[in-house]
């Protein structure tokens, strides 16, 4: 997907928000994809692009997590670990399948559809110009963060 345009949408968000590809024109986005709300590795991505938020808007970039999980759910998630940025609700995964993050995986010995934890950076043009999959959090939000600080 590098060197692509970035796939339209238009999703509700926290805050009472819908937040659409098209509003965001002119910014570089970091996009991050999780699987679930209030989940260990979920939980630190989101404490790790949280710490380092004010280096993302320093470079002027914005930070947008998205799930499958419930506005609602996102604004506990949200308020209790005083996430700066907001998330998006993606439950019937047109986005995720928009950006080819769903993906089988093994749970308990059982194969369940989910979404790959993935980053997209999508820059002031709407291009897709990194794309992480696969991720492994330690470490990640600074990666992500270095590569913005290189544009």
């Amino acid at each position: 997907m590098t060197g692509s345009k970035a796939p339209e949408f238009s999703l509700p968000a926290t805050g009472g928000k819908t937040i659409s590809l098209a509003d965001l024109a002119g910014h570089t986005v970091v996009l991050y994809f999780y699987p679930k709300d209030n989940t260990p590795g979920c939980t630190t991505e989101g404490e790790n692009f949280r710490d380092l938020h004010d280096e993302f808007v320093k470079r002027g970039a914005m930070v947008l997590g998205v799930s499958r999980d419930s506005i609602k759910s996102h604004e506990n998630f949200k308020s209790k670990k005083e996430f700066p940025f907001d998330l998006l609700s993606d439950p019937d995964e047109t986005l995720c399948e928009a950006f080819g993050v769903m993906k089988l995986k093994n749970m308990y010995g059982k194969q369940v559809r989910g979404i790959e934890r993935s980053t997209f950076v999508i820059n002031a043009k709407g291009e897709i110009c990194r794309e992480w999959r696969g991720v492994k959090v330690p470490g990640h939000a600074q990666e992500v963060l270095d590569f913005v600080t290189s544009l």
